[in-house]
């Protein structure tokens, strides 16, 4: 089976396309309030401007909550799963190691300061219900700027040098979360800022998707352009520099690409561990180590992924809801253990 979508990742790319889209409408009909599979398409072909029959029949109610409550929340699911595993792509190949991920960059750390900051210091008040993410995704971008700094050299941005310097950051931005925690009187703010750290997409809207969407198309066009220099890294820079790459401004823009992307989703959906680290892994079992392979297969499987989560941390102690990042780890935690078997 391997060698057949090995060879063909065509056919593995439209199974896994089909699997997504039935499972976005299959997740949206999941909820205290189940909703038929029918229903759920007529509902989204009808709002998308499709004449459909029997929608007049199925309450006003049910169109609100597919339409203004599940479906953006699928959607933005759907996203961050996508962007989270090419991150992890991207950044295994960058480094060489199979073990990295998009936080190795103190990404997740920093974001979570500004989350944590803007919770309970009440700093970003200003923008309203967007407080947090915006809070999240400045704390993203000032470790990012920090990180590349901090890392480049003469040679360009070394992966080791990198990977240590996104720890040392890492380990400063997470100590000034824990103060902020420890010394606030706040409990709501520190309940909602710890379910945060956790990872959640509770309360998503329409108007959240636009800008991860646009980021994720973006960065995946960018990584599948830069695909077999990916490759070629793999065997050794020193045969990409012979082939005439400029390792050096591809490093970079790797590097940028999966910082500013990362920075997005975790300013949206708080940090989500194991899916950049997994995701990987299972699409290289199936198509190689071929980044043009490995790149779309990873973008759907962690799609995949992260919808079900959602699903699963939705219902599992229904009505009340677990973060996200809690159900990631307790199913990618074994996973990886026997996939490594």
């Amino acid at each position: 089976m391997k060698t057949i979508f090995k060879e063909n990742t065509s056919f593995l790319f439209i199974i896994l396309l089909v699997i997504m889209i039935l499972s976005m409408v299959v997740a949206v009909g999941i909820g205290p309030v189940s909703i038929d599979f029918m229903d759920v398409w007529k509902i989204i072909l009808y709002k998308l401007g499709f004449n459909i029959d029997g929608v007049a029949q199925i309450s006003s109610n049910i169109q609100r909550i597919v339409w203004y409550l599940r479906l953006p929340r699928v959607i933005l699911s759907a996203v961050v799963g996508s962007g989270l595993a090419i991150a992890g792509v991207s950044m295994q190949a960058f480094t060489k190691n199979p073990l990295s991920d998009p936080y190795i960059l103190g990404i997740s750390s920093g974001a979570s300061a500004g989350a944590v900051a803007a919770a309970l210091i009440g700093i970003f008040n200003i923008f309203g219900i967007f407080a947090m993410p915006i809070g999240a995704f400045i704390g993203s971008l000032i470790s990012i700027i920090v990180v590349y700094y901090l890392s480049r050299t003469k040679e360009g941005i070394l992966p080791i040098r990198l990977v240590l310097t996104g720890l040392a950051v890492s380990s400063i931005f997470s100590a000034f979360t824990n103060y902020l925690i420890y010394s606030s009187k706040d409990e709501s703010g520190i309940r909602n800022a710890v379910f945060w750290m956790m990872g959640g997409l509770s309360g998503t809207k329409w108007i959240y998707i636009p800008i991860p969407l646009a980021v994720l198309i973006v960065s995946i066009l960018v990584l599948f352009c830069l695909s077999n220099a990916l490759n070629t890294m793999l065997i050794g820079e020193q045969t990409a520099i012979v082939l005439g790459m400029n390792i050096k401004l591809i490093r970079t823009i790797v590097v940028l690409v999966c910082a500013l992307l990362t920075g997005t989703l975790v300013a949206i959906s708080g940090s989500i561990g194991f899916v950049g680290l997994i995701v990987p892994h299972i699409s290289r079992n199936f198509v190689g180590s071929d980044h043009r392979k490995v790149l779309p297969i990873s973008a759907l499987l962690g799609a995949l992924l992260i919808i079900w989560a959602d699903v699963a941390a939705r219902m599992v102690v229904a009505p009340q809801e677990l973060p996200i990042g809690i159900v990631t780890a307790l199913t990618g935690g074994p996973f990886f253990i026997w996939l490594l078997k």
